[in-house]
């Protein structure tokens, strides 16, 4: 997919970026495979708002997507690459040889008429799903399986791929996307190949409607509030520190900046062989 810029005929259109669906070869679902989403507006079942700066937007449907691709031996067509509203990637609709549909995410380079298969036998190509142990090493790979027969939960964003280091003892070093070494069963599945909409990362709003369309509301900043409505309010004049030296934090009082929101004590700690490189 590539981009599409606009000429600068207004100030939102100057910055505007997106992607031209190119790569698009049906606009509208399978039906069967959708179900409806019902908006939240960032509240709880008590209806108390937990989560900010959510609500409205664009009416959506679910793509229901196969995590676990477990038609094991079972070949498929690929019928056509379509838009998901619900993610950054781009989704494949399969058409299995006994007649099922699914949908899978599409990894870079795939086309509609590509056979696609599952199983420790199929050939390591993109869009096929193999155990760990039967991928090569050095192969990209995506929707990565964490626990056998879970189905897929890591690297299934756009442009998102991770490595297979090496194996060893029932288990493989996978480098995931953010530089971390993880060690990870031989036995999961994985797809090969990497996620596709490449050029997601160049995507920009151009305009604040968008963000709205999207069910984001605007965000106001805490230091421009009053004392009673955050922790970084008031002060006289323009004050980082709200008028005295505390720290930036939240209207609940957690640090904004250096807090490590990761759990000290994990159970998965003893599968992280080197942590993701820190950002300069």
């Amino acid at each position: 997919m590539a981009t599409k810029n606009f000429r600068p005929l207004t100030p939102s259109l100057r910055t505007t970026q997106l992607g031209d669906f190119s790569d698009i070869t049906k606009s509208t679902p399978e039906r069967s495979l959708t179900e409806p989403i019902r908006k939240t507006g960032g509240r709880n079942n008590n209806g108390r708002l937990t989560m900010r700066h959510r609500g409205g937007g664009h009416k959506q449907r679910y793509r229901i997507i196969d995590f676990k691709r477990n038609k094991i031996g079972v070949s498929a067509v690929v019928e056509s690459i379509e838009y998901d509203p619900n993610r950054t990637s781009r989704i494949a609709l399969l058409k299995y040889q006994d007649g099922e549909k699914r949908y899978i995410i599409a990894p870079n380079g795939l086309q509609v008429g590509a056979k696609i298969v599952t199983g420790p036998d199929a050939e390591p190509t993109a869009g096929n799903a193999l155990p760990i142990d039967k991928i090569p090493l050095g192969v990209p790979i995506h929707n990565i399986e964490v626990i056998p027969g879970r189905g897929g939960q890591l690297v299934r964003s756009a442009g998102g791929n991770a490595t297979v280091m090496s194996i060893d003892a029932g288990y493989a070093n996978i480098r995931l996307p953010s530089g971390e070494i993880r060690k990870i069963f031989a036995t999961c599945y994985a797809t090969v190949g990497q996620v596709g909409n490449l050029d997601h990362f160049n995507k920009s709003l151009g305009k604040a409607g968008r963000s709205r369309w999207m069910g984001i509301r605007p965000t106001v900043r805490g230091m421009v509030m009053n004392p009673v409505d955050h922790p970084n309010g008031g002060g006289q004049g323009k004050s980082k520190g709200g008028g005295g030296r505390q720290q930036l934090k939240s209207p609940w009082g957690q640090y904004a900046k250096g807090l490590k929101t990761r759990a000290r004590y994990k159970a998965s700690d003893k599968f992280i062989v080197e942590r993701r490189k820190k950002k300069k």
